[in-house]
C-alpha cells in the first residue's frame, strides 16, 4: 500500500517558515505536520489566532504553491505542557485551552487539514490520578465532539510526563473516549526501553503517525541508532488497515537533548527507508 509521507514544519526551526515549506517541497514528501507551539514554533498561537481566516488562508496560499498537503496541526499553548494541560484543575486555564481548540478547529478547517492534534493532559500532584484521568477525559469528550462538527479526526499525542505515558493507559484513555484517536509515536515508549509488541495494538487506534530515531534512553537518535522496527509497523498498519500520514518528525529543542541530531540527514535517511520498504515490503 502506498504511504503519504510528511515532515514537521518544526523540523527546521532556525530556517524562515517559508523556507522550511520550500525545504519539505524540494524533499518530494507530500505532506506537513504545522505546530502551533506557543514560543517554539514558527507559527505561535497568539499570533495566528489574531485573524484566524486571513492567517490560515495565507498557509494554504503556501502550501497550495508548492504542491504540499496539510497533514497535521498539532496545538501546544506553551513550552511546557503543564500550564494549559487540557486537564488543568484551574478552570480558566481549561477554558482558555477549549477556546484555543475551537479557533484551531477553525484554522485548520480554512487552511485545508482534516487532522488536529494535542496532548492528552497531565498528572497533577496532590490530587487522585482519578480526578486528573476523569478531568482529562471529559475534556478530549468535548474535543472529540467539537472536531466532528468540522468535519476533523482529532487524536491525541501519548508522550513521556503525560497522564498516559506508556501504551496501556493510552489504549485505555481511547478506550474511555468514544470517537478518541491516537497521533502514535512510538519514540515515547521506546525513551523507557518498552518494547514495540507493548505499542503495537494502538496501531488500530491511529490516526496519524511519526517516525523519527529512537531508543533506551534517548527520545531522539540518529536513523542509524534507532531501534524502533518501522519495517514491522508498516506491515501492522497493512494488516489493520491505517490509512493515515506518515509524518517524519524530527525536532530540534533542549527538551530531552532532542537537539543533536542532524534533522535534515536523518529525516532523508527515513524518507528514503520507508520508500524503500513500500516498494519491496519483505516483512521481518
Amino acid at each position: 500500500m502506498m504511504r503519504k509521507l510528511a515532515c514537521a514544519d518544526f523540523t527546521c526551526p532556525l530556517l524562515r517558515h517559508d523556507n522550511v515549506l520550500k525545504l519539505i517541497a524540494m524533499m518530494e514528501l507530500q505532506g506537513v505536520d504545522v505546530g502551533l507551539f506557543e514560543g517554539r514554533s514558527h507559527l505561535w498561537p497568539s499570533h495566528e489566532f489574531g485573524n484566524v481566516p486571513q492567517s490560515a488562508r495565507r498557509l494554504k496560499v503556501q502550501l497550495d504553491s508548492l504542491g504540499l498537503q496539510l497533514a497535521d496541526v498539532f496545538l501546544q499553548l506553551d513550552p511546557d505542557f503543564m500550564p494549559y494541560a487540557i486537564n488543568q484543575p484551574d478552570a480558566a486555564r481549561r477554558r482558555h485551552a477549549r477556546e484555543s481548540f475551537v479557533k484551531t478547529l477553525d484554522y485548520a478547517a480554512e487552511a485545508g487539514a482534516r487532522h488536529v492534534t494535542t496532548l492528552p493532559g497531565a498528572p497533577f500532584d496532590g490530587e487522585p490520578h482519578e480526578d486528573s484521568l476523569g478531568r482529562a477525559g471529559d475534556e478530549l469528550g468535548w474535543r472529540v465532539e467539537q472536531a466532528a462538527t468540522h468535519g476533523i479526526t482529532f487524536a491525541i499525542e501519548a508522550h513521556v510526563g503525560s497522564i498516559v505515558p506508556d501504551p496501556r493507559s493510552a489504549e485505555a484513555l481511547v478506550n474511555l473516549v468514544p470517537g478518541l484517536t491516537l497521533t502514535l509515536d512510538y519514540t515515547h515508549f521506546a525513551r523507557q526501553g518498552m518494547p514495540d509488541g507493548d505499542a503495537e495494538p494502538l496501531i488500530r487506534h491511529a490516526s496519524h503517525f511519526h517516525v523519527r530515531g529512537a531508543r533506551n534512553g534517548s527520545l531522539q537518535t540518529s536513523f542509524k541508532n534507532n531501534t524502533i522496527d518501522y519495517r514491522r509497523i508498516l506491515h501492522v498498519m497493512d494488516q489493520t488497515g491505517y490509512a493515515g500520514w506518515l509524518g517524519i518528525e524530527y525536532v530540534w529543542t533542549e527538551w530531552e537533548k532532542c537537539n543533536e541530531c542532524d534533522n535534515l540527514s536523518e529525516t532523508i535517511l527515513f524518507r528514503d527507508f520507508l520508500r524503500s520498504c513500500v516498494r519491496s515490503p519483505k516483512w521481518k
